[in-house]
């Protein structure tokens, strides 16, 4: 789509969205990852070996394919990530034929012998081995089993294990299991647009949001889908575990863990609002986790059942962060009434950790994202802590108790004062790990910005300089777990820049990881990868808690989903504030794009804005339009990029209206438009 047709949508589409809360239609829509049906059919063939006859007629339920001779197979590319029950007709089977399913995100493990592997991390690659169709084979319509869903692939490999035997089938499909609750996975209340002229796809960014809104339906799941555990021997693997309260629930990933993680929330959930709206999963994920709090110590889990593991200080916080993000998304002020005691209770706890002396959060839970070198006075964990209690403070005063309200927020205070006492190094610039190290973190330095725990801007644009020096040629390798990319982390990292005023390197470290993430051929090209390595294989985590099996990394994981939080909140530039966005921010930043559009639903209505940019010489002009539900109150901040570039002028629907120092503009709800231009 190029810029021409643009126009005609970029004011038009400000308009009110479609019926049902859906977002207008657009040329945006053409990028949607996210099936037309529940049933989906192959898209091409991948690859085939031995006799197969009229495979092609496998593409899209065209017809019937016969196999024949033993080891012969079909590799069967549904052109995204998928995940649910197959079912194939079979038409013409003898007595001793038999045929074996093999399951892999990743063209590298595409094989008849042997699944990508999701039960259990094994070096040889090979430990969750095919799924055997019952023999002996019978005419007639069969399904896969409920226990041995897929949770997510993209290649489905049909083999004939038999010697003798030939077999023809018809009708291969994928009943999709995930967002159970949702009949059209495509009907998104969001969206974003926008033209990527610096990069060698010009309709990247656009894409890559979709890919974050697709991998976190991916992630929704039916509440009797989890992952087995204790773990399915060798050559098993099973998908029919109860993973909380309630369904539908988010969890980590669609081909595992499949299990509810807070810490991955923490970026899978502002996807999630942006895109869908859809936050009864989240709700239902936090009250799993609250529910399952240690009634004696108020210890909460890391993860949610059947994993359900302890003793995380890092991910007990994430829920609690959680729990604000999902109250100000919803306004659900009745849930929070309800988990309330398990809620303060599980604050106390963390306080509890806080030494006296010190003032900083000792940790003893080391359990984290993967990060090495966790526990004592940790400064990603206090980081964390101190986003705990200046949104339990907000949560407080939400509950009418204004006096916890003011004593966690003295609690925040004094950890932001020690925080910057114990951890900024001058002369790095920078925060480091622990007290006893220079090292560096990725995870501390960019929660520390994104959290406003630093004292001033000059330190946040120190952070974002220093951060960019563990850039390699796919993106930051992390200090803290050497040779490895996290998404995860990465997607602190690139709010981080923008918060920090360089949306330039934001777009630069967008280009360069998640550019890599969703046109590398080792991964789906649709949904998210959970990390990789330095160099660019997915041997993610190989020699932490993944047993060298690259087979093993997750393809779409919601942790991974940063770009389309952020490309809604800092380039499109809108955001909520205030609970279900009674009180707004359009903050733009231009980024070197010529225009931005899109926009997010909550229960008040639509928040919609576009905006256009354009030089001529050394002046730009700067037009937007906003429109947002009345009775609420916003803030617009003149794009950073023109802040300080010479005298300007702004205009508020055709008036000239004076700006604050700090290049804001104080707007009421409803629709707006906004001229900013240099005199």
């Amino acid at each position: 789509m190029r810029s021409l047709s643009v126009s005609a949508f970029l004011w038009l589409s400000l308009l009110a969205p479609t019926a049902l809360g859906l977002a207008p239609a657009g040329p945006w829509d053409a990028f949607n990852f996210a099936p037309k049906s529940k049933t989906v059919y192959p898209a091409s063939i991948r690859e085939q070996e031995g006799t197969v006859t009229n495979s092609q007629r496998l593409v899209n339920n065209a017809g019937s394919a016969t196999l024949n001779g033993q080891g012969t197979y079909v590799t069967l590319d549904f052109g995204v990530e998928v995940g649910g029950l197959i079912s194939m007709n079979l038409d013409s089977v003898v007595p001793t034929s038999s045929l074996a399913l093999s399951f892999t995100e990743s063209p590298m493990f595409i094989r008849p012998t042997a699944s990508d592997d999701s039960s259990f991390p094994s070096a040889n690659t090979t430990y969750d081995t095919v799924l055997p169709v019952p023999a002996p084979l019978t005419t007639g319509l069969w399904t896969q089993p409920a226990f041995s869903l897929r949770g997510g692939f993209r290649f489905l490999t049909i083999v004939l294990t038999s010697a003798e035997g030939a077999v023809t089938l018809s009708n291969v499909s994928c009943a999709i299991s995930f967002m159970p609750h949702v009949d059209d996975l495509r009907a998104y209340t969001g969206y974003f647009f926008a033209e990527d002229p610096g990069f060698h796809d010009e309709n990247f960014l656009t894409k890559i949001w979709m890919a974050g809104a697709y991998t976190v339906q991916t992630n929704t799941v039916a509440v009797n889908t989890g992952r087995q555990v204790p773990f399915e021997p060798a050559g098993h693997w099973a998908n029919n575990a109860t993973l909380g309260i309630a369904g539908p629930i988010i969890v980590d990933g669609a081909k595992r863990d499949r299990a509810v993680w807070p810490g991955d929330m923490g970026i899978a959930v502002p996807t999630q609002f942006v895109s869908t709206n859809d936050l009864i999963p989240t709700r239902n994920a936090l009250g799993t986790m609250l529910g399952n709090i240690n009634p004696i110590t108020g210890a909460l889990p890391e993860s949610g059942p059947p994993l359900s593991q302890l003793g995380s200080d890092t991910y007990h916080c994430w829920t609690l962060i959680g729990t604000h993000n999902y109250y100000l998304y919803s306004g659900d002020l009745a849930w929070v009434q309800n988990i309330w005691s398990n809620y303060t209770k599980a604050v106390a706890f963390l306080e509890a950790k806080v030494d006296p002396k010190v003032g900083l959060m000792n940790v003893t839970g080391l359990r984290d994202w993967a990060r090495l070198g966790q526990g004592g006075f940790n400064a990603e964990a206090n980081a964390i802590l101190y986003h705990v209690l200046t949104t339990a403070a907000s949560l407080a005063t939400a509950m009418s108790l204004p006096d916890l309200a003011a004593a966690w927020t003295q609690n925040a205070t004094a950890l932001k004062t020690n925080y910057n006492a114990a951890y900024w190094v001058p002369e790095l610039g920078m925060y480091r790990d622990n007290m006893t190290t220079t090292l560096t973190p990725q995870d501390a330095n960019s929660l520390a910005v994104l959290f406003n725990v630093t004292n001033s801007t000059e330190q946040a644009v120190s952070i974002s300089a220093g951060l960019e020096k563990n850039w390699g040629e796919f993106g930051p390798v992390a200090p803290e777990l050497p040779g490895t990319i996290t998404p995860f982390i990465s997607g602190f990292e690139l709010q981080a820049h923008f918060v920090a005023g360089n949306a330039s390197r934001a777009m630069d470290l967008l280009h360069r990881e998640w550019g890599y993430i969703l046109y590398t051929n080792l991964s789906v090209q649709s949904t998210l990868i959970e990390g990789f390595t330095a160099n660019g294989s997915i041997w993610y985590r190989s020699f932490d808690g993944y047993n060298f099996d690259p087979a093993y990394t997750s393809h779409a994981h919601g942790w991974s989903s940063g770009p389309t939080s952020a490309l809604t909140i800092y380039v499109l530039g809108l955001s909520v504030t205030g609970v279900q966005g009674s009180e707004w921010l359009f903050s733009p930043n231009i980024a070197g794009l010529p225009h931005a559009e899109g926009g997010f639903e909550t229960p008040l209505g639509w928040f919609g804005a576009s905006w256009t940019a354009s030089t001529q010489g050394s002046t730009t002009t700067f037009n937007a339009n906003v429109d947002v539900p009345t009775g609420t109150s916003g803030v617009f901040v003149v794009p950073r990029e023109l802040q300080g570039s010479g005298r300007l002028s702004v205009s508020v629907d055709g008036r000239k209206t004076a700006m604050a120092d700090d290049g804001s503009v104080s707007l009421a709800g409803g629709t707006h438009t906004v001229l900013v231009a240099q005199d």
